[in-house]
């Protein structure tokens, strides 16, 4: 049939194509994809992990953004197209905006590397957020995102701050065609919300919070003392217990939260 036929992955796009079926089955099993559940994939390929997904879930809504995929997906799903299970959309994930009646969804995708910071941004970030996340995405991003190291950064706090990310298995670079030159990972992010900025402007929170990093050198007290001044500074970390030494790599989500939000304190 048509849709067998040889499609090379193109490297301006970021495509690999995983060609693991256990991978597949652990990304659906950490989704918990059930027949209640719209689930939304980005870059689906070849369709591999859509092809899973229309088993377990009620409905899928996936964007590619390669016409030449596009095609030969709209060949392989056929079926699933015409009888609206599926949605196939061409365009750009990051331009992508999701229908209002649509309340509830998990984003569940094996990513285009290049835009991982800009996909988690600008789902995270969403009015309509989705209810989980399940992404395949490089092992040293799933790392920072999760702090292996110990030490924060503007990524993990900027995910934290939204959802508990959580760092699921290594996916062997093996495993895709053509081979990354780096191994992957399966990146878990739970309990999506807007709650920590019920208390905290969200727009304020990563402003300070990059100014916060703006240099890694620097003691966080610093880096701070361009938004006020050094005594009340001085005052307000020894409120929350915090070493006027620390830097920001050293401190929590929760301690930026509660940082930040002393700081807006007029």
């Amino acid at each position: 049939m048509e849709y067998n036929k040889i499609i090379k992955a193109k490297k301006s796009l970021g495509q690999n194509f995983l060609k693991s079926k256990s991978v597949l089955n652990r990304i659906i099993l950490e989704g918990e994809v059930s027949k209640k559940d719209t689930i939304l994939e980005i870059g689906p390929g070849k369709g591999a992990l859509t092809e899973k997904l229309l088993e377990c879930a009620e409905s899928i809504i996936a964007i590619e953004k390669d016409r030449e995929l596009v095609e030969f997906l709209k060949e392989k799903f056929n079926g699933e197209i015409k009888s609206g299970k599926l949605i196939l959309i061409e365009g750009d994930c990051l331009e992508f905006k999701l229908d209002k009646k649509i309340k509830s969804y998990k984003l569940i995708a094996n990513i285009p590397y290049n835009i991982t910071g800009a996909i988690l941004k600008k789902f995270l970030s969403e009015s309509i957020q989705p209810e989980r996340m399940v992404l395949l995405v490089q092992k040293e991003v799933c790392d920072r995102i999760i702090a292996r190291s110990q030490k924060e950064s503007i990524l993990s706090i900027s995910v934290k701050a939204y959802g508990i990310p959580k760092y699921i298995m290594k996916v062997d670079k093996k495993l895709f065609n053509p081979s990354p030159k780096v191994d992957s990972a399966i990146l878990s992010i739970k309990n999506i919300s807007k709650k920590n900025f019920e208390m905290v402007d969200e727009k304020k929170f990563f402003e300070i919070l990059k100014l916060g990093f703006s240099h890694k050198r620097k003691v966080l007290i610093s880096n701070l003392s361009k938004l006020s001044d050094k005594t009340r500074l001085e005052k307000i970390f020894k409120d929350l217990n915090i070493n006027i030494k620390t830097r920001a790599e050293n401190i929590s989500t929760a301690v930026w939260l509660a940082l930040i939000q002393k700081m807006s304190e007029k």
